[in-house]
């Protein structure tokens, strides 16, 4: 009965020794992460695209002081920062400029990337001028392409920056639902904002899919963005802007700040 005793008592110490390096390791990890060279690479999501304040060297990749990779280097100090991410990145854009820096020494890479390939554009073109019908039927050959082509592509992404950046953690961020449904608002129809909706959450599970078949974290924003869509009084997204029509649907600086950085924060 004693040894018994014994027994259970030496497993409980085993076990809170067990418990409490592990949580040293997790945060040895984190420490590594927020003191080692950070990549930031990806599409206009992480550029920082309707955020303003852009770096006037960044030119055509519009790469903002108000993105979440800016934000984050600026708040954490990592020994390296490289702002690869570009307005209008597909995958095979980031395979070909943007994982030059990438090395063993890499502590943390972000990434957004897929809403391109899958004619992002394109969908909320002919959602915004054309009839339902029409939009719907953009919207489901878009995601026909989420699911027969993107998986392949995204592998190949995700692949290529495990061999480069083998000692990294990598967040993959996803996108951001647009409209708060259920709401007057003068625009696009219910039907059509729907389906949007529906489209942004087929892309997130595919991103998210692909993230976890190579042992990367994905920073859902919907949960932050929840609230601030377009339509919601408060929003953190770009409706159409006629003026600027590159920053339509794309996060504002507050989108940002508030949408995608705790995020990443929490994915770190």
């Amino acid at each position: 009965m004693r040894r018994s005793r014994i027994a259970v008592f030496v497993s409980s110490i085993l076990l809170a020794v067990g418990t409490a390096l592990t949580g040293a390791t997790a945060a040895q990890a984190s420490q590594q992460a927020a003191t080692g060279g950070y990549v930031a690479l990806g599409d206009s999501y992480s550029s920082g695209v309707g955020a303003g304040s852009y770096l006037s060297a960044s030119g055509d990749c519009k790469q903002s002081t108000k993105a979440y990779p800016y934000l984050w280097a600026a708040a954490h100090s990592p020994s390296t920062f490289d702002f690869k991410a570009c307005s209008g990145a597909r995958t095979g854009d980031v395979l070909a400029n943007q994982l030059g820096t990438l090395s063993s020494a890499t502590a943390l890479v972000s990434i957004s990337i897929g809403g391109n390939d899958a004619g992002f554009a394109d969908v909320m073109t002919t959602c915004v001028l054309q009839s339902d019908s029409t939009c719907l039927s953009r919207i489901n050959t878009a995601k026909a392409y989420v699911d027969s082509t993107l998986p392949g592509q995204l592998d190949n992404v995700y692949s290529a920056i495990s061999a480069k950046a083998p000692n990294a953690r990598v967040v993959v961020l996803g996108y951001p639902r647009f409209y708060k449904l259920g709401t007057t608002c003068l625009g696009l129809s219910e039907t059509k904002r729907t389906a949007i909706n529906g489209a942004a959450d087929y892309l997130d599970t595919a991103i998210n899919k692909a993230a976890a078949n190579h042992g990367f974290a994905f920073g859902d924003v919907r949960t932050t963005f929840t609230g601030h869509e377009i339509c919601s009084g408060s929003s953190w997204l770009h409706s159409v802007n006629w003026l600027n029509i590159g920053e339509s649907y794309h996060p504002t600086a507050s989108g940002q700040s508030g949408g995608y950085l705790p995020v990443l924060n929490g994915a770190v």
